[in-house]
């Protein structure tokens, strides 16, 4: 392995997160809050770390992949650690497993907290809290590479930290990495300020309104209020963060499309039109469950209520604007099933992803043609209009199979180590896995992570690493051969 080249990567990877606390810095000082010093004298800290691993240590030589996988896992836990410390020496999260577990569940953006009473902390934790959605929500790694030289083999680092349904769809629309990487975060930024905005005109404070931007474009739902989104009680509120927790979920490189004005791309675009018909399917029976059984007054609530509860998990967000726990079983069913699905390849989003489902379904109605009604014929699964290779079908059946192992697994584990009911075990592995938050059980809407032991926080923050990483990359180092040459 390059330890060279690695050094110089965690080098800038610090520099980058130091140099990005001086917003909460800024915030710390206008609020006049007694998190300034913690917050100035971790950035310091993080600084002074990363600046002689940038300047000392440098390597002319390509990155492999290994290296690249190496630096995908272990930088993720890096820039966790370290920016734990702001809470650990102000106080607010004394316990560094506990601090550990919040920002790991923010940079992967799960929304997963431990904190009781998220209102008390001071506005410069709170705004550093919400921008770990901001940074990990597109990839922290993607934002490193920008200031990486060329020929260090930042593709390689991006591939592991990459989705394998952009392997699956292919999707590329930049010769050169580091300006697709540019264009991504462009757009990104360019979401949160319009959603910033649009909160702005519509009332709310404006520190609220970028913490709430920052959890929902990422897809990730830390909320400066306890009771998340319910706090406002809005429907105009709700509506925009439904919008823009819709486009979230979308494949990033649909927005490049369209900024050119080729909108026949969403038109072939096959994952798309899943992901549409998800959202009207699971959005419309838990609203008519809900105005059926009588829980809201009228269509039009259940309709607000429930589009924005099944969007939320569906897009692996977890913003909440009601205890869905006390909703019908049905209800909580469709909520349930929403928790294995995802959005797109190639958003902000985690879980399994629409085009996984989309080519295993497929794969089943061909093998079912084949056996039962044409035996002599030569069928084929398609997506976006091309022939999909055997090895990605076999990919996309893996990748669904270990992520169902995953869950069964992880949900004995904590069900063993913390004598956790089997519903909170499995959801709160679930919420983990699939980066999405709040769950079922004892870690509901109205509840919190705070009761786990520390074991179970580090199991299900590796958990969320494993779910952001999209599953392979981080458990490819548990195998001998990839520590081999």
């Amino acid at each position: 392995m390059n330890f060279s080249a690695i050094a110089h990567v965690f080098g800038v990877l610090m520099l980058v997160t130091g140099g990005s606390m001086i917003l909460p810095v800024i915030c710390a000082l206008l609020y006049k809050g007694d998190d300034l010093i913690p917050l100035a004298v971790a950035a310091v800290i993080i600084f002074g770390m990363g600046v002689p691993l940038r300047f000392f240590f440098r390597s002319y030589e390509d990155l492999e992949i290994r290296d690249g996988i190496f630096i995908a896992v272990f930088g993720w836990i890096l820039i966790s650690a370290l920016s734990a410390l702001p809470f650990v020496f102000h106080g607010a999260i004394p316990s560094f497993t506990d601090a550990f577990f919040e920002m790991m569940s923010g940079y992967t953006t799960t929304g997963a907290t431990i904190l009781t009473d998220i209102e008390s902390l001071p506005h410069g934790l709170l705004f550093w809290r919400s921008q770990t959605h901001l940074l990990g929500g597109m990839g922290f790694l993607t934002l490193t590479l920008i200031f990486l030289p060329g020929g260090m083999g930042g593709l390689r680092i991006f591939r592991a930290e990459s989705s394998p349904g952009q392997v699956i769809t292919r999707e590329k629309f930049l010769p050169r990495n580091k300006d697709a990487i540019i264009w991504l975060w462009s757009i990104y930024l360019f979401l949160n300020a319009v959603q910033t905005a649009l909160l702005s005109w519509g009332g709310m404070d404006l520190f609220d309104a970028l913490c709430t931007a920052f959890g929902t474009v990422s897809t990730s739902g830390y909320s400066p209020k306890n009771a998340s989104i319910g706090h406002y009680n809005s429907a105009f509120f709700d509506w925009v963060i439904i919008v823009f927790m819709f486009l979230g979920g979308m494949t990033f490189i649909l927005f490049y499309q369209m900024a050119r004005g080729n909108f026949q791309e969403i038109k072939k675009n096959t994952e798309f039109r899943w992901y549409i018909g998800f959202i009207v399917v699971f959005c419309g029976a838990t609203s008519l469950i809900l105005e059926q059984s009588g829980t809201y007054s009228g269509f039009s609530e259940a309709l607000r209520y429930a589009v924005f509860q099944v969007m939320s998990i569906l897009t692996t967000t977890g913003f909440t604007t009601a205890d869905y726990e006390l909703w019908p079983q049905a209800a909580q069913m469709l909520l349930f099933a929403v928790c294995f699905v995802g959005a797109c390849a190639g958003s902000t989003t985690s879980g399994i992803k629409v085009v996984h489902y989309v080519i295993i379904l497929k794969y089943m109605a061909v093998a079912i043609k084949k056996i039962f009604l044409q035996p002599m014929s030569v069928m084929s699964v398609r997506l976006n209009g091309k022939q999909v290779d055997s090895s990605i079908i076999d990919l996309a059946v893996c990748y669904f199979i270990v992520n169902i192992f995953l869950v069964f697994m992880g949900g004995c584990f904590m069900s063993i180590v913390d004598g956790m009911d089997y519903i909170t075990g499995m959801s709160s592995v679930i919420s983990s896995l699939m980066n999405i938050g709040p769950g079922f059980g004892d870690v509901g809407p109205s509840e919190n992570f705070a009761f786990i032991s520390d074991a179970g926080k580090w199991f299900l923050a590796w958990n969320m690493l494993v779910g952001r990483l999209e599953m392979f990359s981080a458990l490819i180092i548990f195998f001998p051969a990839f520590w081999r040459n």
